[in-house]
């Protein structure tokens, strides 16, 4: 049980970067459990999701974003707007900087942006791990050039290397407060938007580089029966040649994608789960706003 005591802190933390950075992976392991959905395929996170970690010293309320890009549909005008959108009256911003990638054009939008903010902003270079320390000075010498940052803090999201000083440089600039939400929850997205994120996980992991950014997942239907919990999930596709490649020769590919999601749901609910999963053709759903919205994207419905 943890007690808010006079020295308990919390706010918001807008978690912030390049598509790829390893921002879910970060949260994924600040948090202790699996939350958000990894691929190494970029610009995996559509929605901003809060994470929440609760400890005796405080309670930080996570925002993870989409990775801000250049978008070249309405899906992708609605992933960066809810990125910018994360980064206003947020108590702290965390930007990651994957170490590995060259700076470039992202980068120099997203100090620009960093620059008129009202937020205090900390830098954590992420894969520390995978660099030497060389360039690791070279590139903290760069980067305190252009932003006034409150800290830098080199780190490995993968390994979790560092990571706790990561969190006492945030617990720094947090204020007195309250308890937001209750100790044990851990998001605050429903668990059927969580389901249908780790069905699109594993359509992500198994399926071709012209898949990833084509398809959806909704969760049609959950039923609660006395032994197990039946979960109906429907990916939508773009193109007839998409659901050829997610469904595979024989059934396979989608019987891969249903036994490994099944899984993680199974360790999401604490149950035995029955996951039935189907594929369906949505021409063009991303630049169209009904789809959008009926897929959980887009503006909320009233």
């Amino acid at each position: 049980m943890v007690s808010t005591s006079k020295e308990f802190r919390s706010g918001f933390v807008s978690v912030i970067g390049r598509p790829n950075a390893g921002k879910s992976t970060l949260l994924n392991h600040l948090i202790g459990q699996k939350v958000l959905i990894m691929s190494d395929k970029p610009q995996t996170t559509r929605n901003r999701i809060q994470c929440i970690l609760t400890e005796e010293r405080g309670q930080i309320v996570f925002l993870d974003t989409p990775g801000i890009h250049k978008p070249k549909h309405k899906l992708g005008e609605y992933m960066v707007g809810k990125a910018k959108e994360s980064m206003r009256d947020v108590d702290v911003i965390v930007y990651m900087v994957d170490l590995t990638a060259e700076y470039g054009p992202g980068e120099e939008f997203i100090i620009e942006m960093l620059k008129q903010s009202k937020s205090p902003v900390v830098l954590a270079f992420n894969k520390v791990d995978l660099v030497s320390k060389d360039m690791l000075m070279h590139k903290i010498q760069k980067y305190s050039e252009l932003v006034d940052f409150k800290a830098i803090v080199p780190i490995s999201a993968k390994t979790g290397e560092n990571t706790d000083e990561l969190l006492n440089v945030i617990f720094a600039q947090l204020s007195i407060g309250p308890m937001y939400y209750p100790e044990d929850e851990v998001t605050d997205q429903p668990e059927r938007f969580i389901m249908a994120e780790l069905v699109r996980e594993k359509v992500l992991q198994l399926t071709r580089d012209e898949i990833p950014h084509s398809i959806a997942v909704v969760i049609e239907e959950v039923e609660e029966k006395k032994t197990l919990v039946k979960v109906r999930a429907l990916i939508i596709v773009e193109r007839d040649s998409q659901k050829g490649i997610v469904i595979g020769a024989g059934g396979r590919q989608l019987k891969e994608i249903s036994s490994l999601a099944r899984l993680d749901i199974e360790a999401l609910l604490g149950s035995k789960v029955f996951l039935e999963v189907w594929v369906k053709v949505k021409k063009d759903w991303r630049n169209r706003m009904d789809s959008l919205r009926n897929y959980g994207y887009g503006k909320e419905r009233e």
